[in-house]
């Protein structure tokens, strides 16, 4: 992934797969997180990003987000 910047390292909206699984593009999102912090549609700015272990979405999302926040909106 890129260099952090400060709208961080990617930023898209909060989506939910067939599975379950909350992710934002090729991210999978840790799950505690976005379903009690945030909700679907969500703008949403990674901070941090992990290798996914998961054997059950690792091959699906081999990257995880464990840090994200609301994206700040552009007002330019």
């Amino acid at each position: 992934m890129a260099r952090e910047t400060r709208e961080g390292l990617y930023q898209g909206v909060i989506e939910q797969d067939a599975d379950g699984n909350y992710f934002c593009g090729p991210l999978l999102l840790d799950y505690k997180l976005a379903k009690y912090y945030f909700k679907l549609g969500d703008r949403i700015s990674v901070k941090k990003v992990v290798s996914n272990t998961s054997a059950k979405s690792a091959e699906k999302y081999p990257q995880k987000a464990v840090k994200f926040s609301l994206a700040v909106a552009d007002h330019s």
